[in-house]
């Protein structure tokens, strides 16, 4: 399918090459979008996911297998979100040795801020790319990332 200068984009088998370009091309736009709130979409996705659990406070190990992510990543991405108090760390009161991460109330504000951005960009994917497929690919993708076939392999 040629772009919009006409070009066909070279096809490569590599699956996890296309994966990256994809999700590059994509949080480039949703980053670009989101800069108006000052809030990336890996920082929104996270934002998104504690609210999501309402009451129930993950710890950074469940949090980051949520997100399909390592701890120390997460942990790089959670170190801004706490110095600007969107998110706090708490030591879990059941076991010392875990954090729980609690969105507070300025997060909850940022997240309501950056739903309408987050919005404009999710309508501009799903009008270039089609409602159906943008549905579709979710899906996929879903189930490729939480697929236990392709978790680490000792």
């Amino acid at each position: 399918m040629p772009d919009e200068e006409g070009q066909v984009p070279r096809m490569s088998r590599c699956n996890a090459s296309a994966a990256k370009k994809a999700a590059r091309r994509l949080s480039l736009m949703y980053d670009t979008v989101l800069a108006p709130v000052r809030l990336k979409s890996s920082q929104y996705g996270i934002l998104s996911e504690l609210h999501s659990r309402g009451a129930a406070l993950p710890t950074v190990r469940e949090l980051a297998e949520e997100l399909v992510m390592d701890r120390s990543t997460l942990g790089q991405n959670l170190r801004p979100l706490e110095r600007d108090e969107l998110i706090a760390l708490l030591t879990d009161p059941k076991d010392r040795r875990n954090r729980l991460i609690v969105l507070t109330k300025l997060g909850i504000a940022k997240l309501n801020e950056a739903a309408k951005y987050w919005r404009i960009a999710q309508d501009r994917f799903e009008a270039t790319f089609g409602k159906q497929e943008a549905a579709d690919l979710r899906s996929v993708l879903l189930a490729i990332a939480h697929n236990p076939k392709f978790a680490k392999q000792k």
